[in-house]
């Protein structure tokens, strides 16, 4: 049987790649839309190697978007994220992907979806993210039509420089569960079967997350993402962890039903600023960072930060009371949050107010972070028929 082929483009955004998709390209029946995308990524794979398919065998590297024409007036576009599960055939709307988000705007520039959008010069795009029910709003420069890739703009993560992308995530607050604070609560203690106690802050902000301190996870210096690949036993504490509080958040009926959706909450460890060892054999200094995290993604650590975790833990810091608050550095605390994570650093920020009409008391306004893209290749992505 002839392979099917499907036009697409292969992005970079942020740490993350992607298979990018035009709506109007892919069947109209959504119930048609995973066997294409577990195809084209290379999942199932028992061995976490994607060697069939675009993916690179972490979450990171398996994923895809499906950009499209806005169904809302307020928005430009409609941006769909679908997380492929590495080894099970699973692709998860549930959550968003921050980083991807900086590749949606370009996309749409490049591809002719803009029409109003300038040549030259500084370009705005408001981004339907459908799996939030929020907009974002992508700033960025363009150059003879297209979005501009070069410039002196350095992401910890990926080599080189490029042109930075703003991303303001509007009103972030409650996108999966309704509420900034789902529990209501800055600060819960969540007590979990073969765990025991722990202190969480849990926040749904673009996505929801929950937050430990790795101390009470055992863990004294700051773990490499490479060494807490090999912590099978620390790893499924966390999981469990996370389980427990996808029910206290709301987003799942019971840890079964957690266990099934991996990408929802997502779960981190965060320490006080001390000097942390990276991959890349740097040495980040205590003085250069706010806190650490260390962030897990469909069970597996990040090389990196997720966009939306960083953004996540910008919006905890800005909390009174809250668990990161009480591991922060002491900053400025109207600057910027500077974030140590597995390959870098992560500059965010957020405006949060209190609020009393609000679960919880507080509202947030918006988060912010940068990130850059690049447009790997353009053409068609075969699938097995």
């Amino acid at each position: 049987m002839p392979q099917r082929r499907f036009r697409a483009v292969f992005m970079r955004g942020g740490t993350s790649r992607a298979i990018m998709f035009r709506r109007q390209d892919l069947p109209a029946d959504r119930a048609a839309w995973d066997p294409i995308f577990l195809a084209a990524i290379g999942s199932p794979d028992p061995e976490a190697r994607q060697l069939d398919g675009m993916g690179g065998g972490v979450s990171s590297l398996s994923k895809v978007c499906i950009v499209g024409p806005p169904t809302r007036p307020d928005a430009d576009v409609d941006y769909t994220f679908g997380q492929v599960a590495v080894k099970d055939a699973l692709v998860d709307y549930g959550g968003s992907c921050g980083n991807m988000s900086s590749a949606i705007g370009p996309f749409a520039l490049d591809e002719g979806m803009l029409p109003h959008a300038p040549k030259d010069g500084p370009v705005e795009v408001r981004i339907h993210d459908t799996n939030a029910g929020r907009i974002i709003r992508a700033r960025f420069e363009a150059r003879d039509g297209e979005a501009m890739v070069d410039g002196d703009f350095v992401l910890d993560g990926v080599a080189g420089s490029g042109a930075p992308v703003r991303l303001d995530f509007l009103d972030p607050g409650g996108a999966r569960t309704g509420a900034l604070l789902p529990s209501g609560r800055v600060l819960d203690r969540l007590d979990v079967p073969g765990v025991g106690a722990v202190e969480a802050t849990m926040v749904d902000a673009a996505s929801p997350c929950v937050f430990v301190a790795a101390a009470a996870m055992g863990r004294q210096g700051v773990d490499t993402a490479q060494a807490l690949d090999g912590e099978g036993a620390l790893l499924e504490k966390l999981d469990a962890i996370r389980r427990h509080a996808a029910v206290a958040m709301g987003v799942a009926t019971d840890a079964e039903a957690a266990r099934a959706r991996p990408s929802l909450p997502r779960i981190a460890m965060l320490w006080a600023p001390v000097e942390a060892r990276l991959a890349s054999g740097r040495v980040l200094s205590a003085s250069e960072v706010d806190l650490h995290i260390r962030i897990i993604s469909m069970g597996q650590p990040h090389r990196a930060v997720t966009a939306t975790g960083a953004l996540c833990l910008a919006v905890a810091c800005r909390i009174p009371g809250s668990l990161p608050v009480r591991l922060l550095g002491p900053a400025d605390p109207g600057a910027p949050i500077r974030i140590g994570h597995a390959s870098g650093i992560a500059v965010v920020d957020a405006a949060v107010q209190g609020d009393a009409g609000a679960k919880g008391g507080f509202h947030c306004e918006h988060a912010t972070l940068f990130r850059t893209q690049r447009r790997l290749f353009e053409g068609s992505v075969l699938v097995r028929g």
